[in-house]
């Protein structure tokens, strides 16, 4: 099959969006008076999430290198929105802000390095200002991806630009197993995060604003997170400093949706945690899995509860297992995250694994091409569940044992817009 213009692409996914009908917004269930019979003859909804996300940090995904001339970046970009188009999806997950650094031009936040090699170096083009006019060009949709309190993936003050503002203020910053993070527990730190993020929500018509699964860091054995100072300070009123914890990670949450609401209403706020809230053994409401991370112990992340109360318009949980996996089984945590979300207003999208197709490392499971075909077919016995977001977009393009191919193939068959 010849390989279609950007033109081709763009006037195809246009047409197909502009033909679907418009959406209900009834929150936390399938959108009413959308389901049509699909092109396998069972009933399909017009509007499903379809989702790859692009990472840059350590220029996981894109750029490939940093050092690359603006042309060859930007080429490089285009090129995995066209992906994305090809594979019929509809949403790119941009990171834009990877380590309290900027893919934009920020007066807050230096360059990031995974540009140019060099922090704080003006690249000559505008990576995120290119990604959202160009994924719009497509019909795609772009959600701006930041993380809130990482600093940098090694733990030396001394190698961050000097403009950054960890520099400036070295007395918000913790070092943990070979990191430098922003400490959530003082909120001036907090305001920060946000007016550097909310930069770019105001300059850009991103059509998203999220979080993935870092808040405060996964543990490292032997290792504590130092902010009894903070703690010291702020956490009068608290039983435990783990409450204290829990409730500046919630502030952030409830503060970043409030904000998003009030800068961009059109946006939409969402996370992507690890797959785990709970274990049952820890908790009753917990999951029926024995995962060694539980966000909320461990990340000090609520997620059931930010579902709950519809703090958030989507939850995308990393559900990176397989079916039948025994400490944490995909069919076992996906009705689990279906049953959490019903009747509220958030919606559910689930985080696919597509890195782990083809991997030998991994389970049996993964060499099977049609193994995350089967998560899409498994998700459709739960009505909760408003489609998927893969990982990352270097496998998307990589089509691992054509497990991409095969989830377009038997799920993908027509161009849908996402859910609103």
């Amino acid at each position: 099959m010849r390989r279609l213009s950007r033109r081709a692409f763009a006037v195809a996914a246009v047409s197909a969006l502009t033909m679907a009908p418009r959406a209900s917004s009834a929150p936390g269930r399938r959108d009413a008076g959308t389901r049509g019979a699909g092109a396998d003859g069972k009933n399909a909804d017009t509007t499903e999430m379809r989702g790859m996300w692009l990472a840059t940090v350590a220029n996981r995904d894109w750029p490939s290198r940093p050092g690359l001339s603006a042309a060859d970046q930007r080429g490089d970009l285009l090129r995995y929105l066209d992906t994305a188009v090809k594979y019929r999806l509809n949403t790119v997950f941009f990171q834009a802000r990877p380590a309290a650094d900027a893919l934009w031009p920020s007066p807050y936040e230096p360059w990031s390095e995974c540009l140019t090699g060099v922090q704080g170096r003006d690249p000559g083009w505008d990576p995120l200002g290119t990604a959202v006019a160009e994924a719009h060009a497509r019909g795609l949709e772009l959600h701006a991806w930041f993380n809130p309190y990482r600093v940098a993936n090694h733990d030396d003050p001394s190698r961050l630009a000097a403009s950054h503002p960890a520099r400036r203020h070295p007395d918000w910053v913790v070092k943990y197993g070979g990191k430098l993070y922003y400490n959530p527990g003082l909120p001036e730190v907090r305001a920060f995060v946000q007016d550097a993020m909310f930069d770019a929500v105001r300059r850009y018509e991103v059509d998203g604003v999220h979080f993935d699964d870092y808040f405060y860091p996964y543990p490292v054995a032997g290792q504590s997170f130092d902010d009894a100072s903070a703690y010291d300070t702020f956490g009068s009123g608290f039983g435990s400093r783990a409450d204290w914890r829990r409730d500046n990670i919630d502030r952030l949450v409830r503060e970043t949706a409030d904000r998003v609401r009030r800068v961009r209403p059109a946006a939409q706020f969402g996370i992507s945690p690890f797959g785990v809230w709970r274990n049952a053994g820890t908790d009753p409401r917990g999951s029926q899995t024995r995962a060694g991370v539980q966000t909320y112990d461990d990340l000090y992340a609520d997620t059931r509860t930010w579902v709950r109360e519809g703090w958030l318009d989507y939850i995308a949980p990393q559900l990176y297992w397989n079916i039948g996996l025994d400490a944490a089984d995909y069919a076992e945590l996906l009705p689990w995250w279906a049953a959490t979300a019903r009747d509220s207003r958030t919606k559910l999208y689930i985080g696919e694994a597509l890195y782990k197709a083809g991997d030998t490392a991994q389970p049996a499971a993964w060499q099977e091409p049609g193994e995350l075909s089967r998560h899409l077919t498994l998700a459709q016995d739960h009505p909760e569940v408003r489609g998927h977001v893969f990982f990352g977009a270097r496998d998307v393009a990589a089509n691992p044992l054509g497990a991409m191919a095969r989830v377009t193939a038997d799920h993908y068959r027509q161009q849908v817009r996402p859910p609103r």
